[in-house]
């Protein structure tokens, strides 16, 4: 939900009813990722998606009633090979979908206000809502915030909200959206519950050092898959906001000064463009020792042999220097800046969702790394199988 969490805002601020929809469990070849949502509001108005078309139709029908019944329903979609009518997904997945109304008059819907608000404001803050459980506590929320405080509550025992919390808390730590089981001692409600966790985080940093024609490229084409991106060099009159109008932060500096002094986490990527030893080795002897998602060299293969032998000499482990993806990107046979950022960005795709990189015809590899069958139930007032 909270991926279209701007214009949900902005339909709160109007006071608008709505129902959403979310993606809580996926199981196969599903075509969206947990927290995918679509939103339907008292007008009909549609935003979002679930399935990429495949069912969106059905679901649709799913929020108009909850916006007219008030109730919230967990809504089981898949594939049946015997019923070519049947409402499903055409790739073989399962998803499992939540359809929660926020209408005027519902309990939750300041905590959902609260959510959408820090979620369009950039705020790190994780939404919970049971997703599998009593017919009453389906789709009651509580909003967490980093330091442990919350808002609202799943509508249980205490005890279930404190459990509830501390399992949020981590999550949003780790920047995880993703349910995890409640067992029936748990809950002290009488019954074992699913709590389903979107995880708001600020969007993950990427730093392109070297302010050269490729930069700008791969700037835009990481802004467009929601990085943060600062570019860094050295030299002032190539780092300049008149070169680079899309980053987030343009620096002057010394590029490995300012990643020493810069935070970084384990979302990172780090791009280094420079290709001048002066610059890649201080900054690469820094870089590889750091809990970065990825870290790239641009360069032929004879200056990353030569950027590799300079590294072993500074003290670089085997096993850093194995963190290295150079030279950087995957074999596109590209040479405009846009096609070459194009493929470093399919690498830093590939490395951070276990890609192989190679192209999908003939693959028998699972098109969708991430998805977890364990997180699919059979349950489901209208389940499409």
């Amino acid at each position: 939900m909270l991926d279209i969490a701007d214009e949900l805002n902005r339909w709160l601020a109007q006071g608008r009813d709505f129902a959403v929809a979310t993606v809580v469990a996926v199981g196969g070849s599903a075509p969206r990722p947990p927290g995918a949502a679509l939103a339907v509001d008292s007008e009909g108005t549609v935003i979002g998606s679930v399935s990429g078309g495949c069912v969106e139709a059905a679901v649709y029908d799913l929020c108009a009633q909850a916006l007219r019944d008030g109730r919230a329903v967990l809504e089981r979609f898949g594939y049946s090979a015997e019923d070519a009518f049947a409402v499903g997904l055409t790739c073989g997945g399962v998803i499992e979908v939540l359809v929660t109304p926020v209408r005027g008059d519902a309990p939750g819907r300041q905590v959902f206000a609260a959510a959408l608000s820090a979620a369009a404001r950039g705020e790190p803050a994780a939404l919970a809502r049971v997703a599998r459980g009593p017919a009453d506590l389906l789709g009651r929320a509580l909003l967490v915030h980093p330091d442990g405080s919350y808002e609202g509550g799943l509508g249980g025992h205490p005890e279930l909200d404190r459990t509830a919390v501390g399992e949020t808390r981590a999550m949003l730590a780790a920047g995880r959206t993703g349910g995890f089981d409640v067992s029936e001692s748990g809950t002290r409600c009488g019954a074992a519950l699913t709590v389903f966790v979107e995880s708001s985080v600020p969007p993950p940093r990427m730093i392109v050092f070297g302010a050269v024609d490729f930069a700008a490229a791969l700037v835009h084409t990481g802004k467009f898959l929601g990085y943060h991106v600062t570019v860094c060099d050295a030299r002032p009159v190539f780092a300049t906001r008149e070169r680079f109008p899309e980053a987030d932060d343009v620096v002057v500096d010394w590029p490995h000064r300012y990643l020493q002094r810069t935070g970084t986490d384990s979302r990172t990527v780090l791009c280094v463009l420079t290709h001048d030893a002066k610059f890649d080795v201080p900054l690469l002897e820094t870089a590889l020792r750091l809990p970065v998602a990825f870290v790239g060299a641009m360069g032929s293969h004879r200056t990353h042999e030569d950027r590799n032998r300079r590294l072993r000499e500074a003290g670089v482990t085997e096993r850093e220097l194995a963190r290295l993806h150079s030279p950087i990107g995957l074999d596109l046979g590209a040479r405009t800046p846009e096609e070459t950022a194009l493929s470093i960005a399919a690498e830093i795709v590939a490395a951070r969702q276990g890609g192989t990189g190679l192209p999908l015809t003939g693959s028998r590899t699972p098109i969708h790394h991430d998805a977890d069958e364990r997180g699919v139930c059979a349950v489901g007032s209208h389940t499409a199988v």
